[in-house]
């Protein structure tokens, strides 16, 4: 796998307690911990490490996995889990309105007709137009694609013909965890229990 590719996939966020708060992606978890907020965790020893001493674990262990990560300095494993090492709270549980989460929410599926076409062939559409007072928020945005977003254009639902499949909402953590579910990793079970990632949180 390549590096880029790599980067993407996901990691445990712990709290300085040892308390899952979330998950983020493998580039965003290395910047943290580069910049001394976060150490990573060896799920197998329970032992923190910065970059460079999980560099050495990564060639001690001469770990065969291909979800290497290689720079100029160093070679190491992506790290699966990390501690912030002074938050002690339980993160921020309100889902940030973003391009990516929207694509979780709707599951990269046109929300008028259905499809699922690649990533590119997918738009963000306004439901209410923002020439007529329409908001970006996550009641009033859907993923559509071309052709549908060509069909309503500057338009009304009324006026264009189309109809949701679904009205849209905010989602909860739940249903984003769920969407991620294939990059869950084993190594995170021992920090997170079913019950965590299963609970249902009360709406804001």
């Amino acid at each position: 796998m390549k590096t880029v590719q790599v980067l993407d996939n996901q990691t445990l966020v712990l709290n300085k307690h040892w308390a899952p708060i979330q998950v983020t992606t493998v580039k965003e978890a290395i910047g943290l911990v580069a910049k001394g907020h976060a150490k990573i965790i060896d799920a197998e020893t329970y032992q923190v490490h910065d970059l460079l001493s999980w560099a050495d674990v990564t060639k001690a262990k001469q770990c065969l996995e291909s979800d290497k990560i290689h720079s100029v300095r160093l070679v190491m494993t992506a790290p699966e889990v990390i501690m912030l090492t002074t938050y002690d709270g339980l993160g921020e549980r309100s889902v940030v309105f973003s391009r990516r989460n929207l694509f979780k929410r709707d599951h990269h599926t046109c929300q008028y007709c259905g499809v699922q076409p690649e990533a590119s062939e997918l738009t963000i559409d306004h439901i209410v137009p923002k020439s007529k007072g329409g908001k970006s928020t996550w009641e009033n945005c859907v993923l559509a694609c071309v052709p549908c977003n060509k069909r309503k254009a500057d338009r009304s639902l009324a006026d264009s013909g189309l109809k949701l499949r679904k009205v849209p909402k905010k989602p909860s953590w739940k249903a984003l965890i769920q969407a991620s579910a294939k990059q869950k990793r084993k190594s995170w079970e021992q920090f997170v229990s079913e019950a965590y990632w299963n609970v249902e949180l009360d709406p804001d």
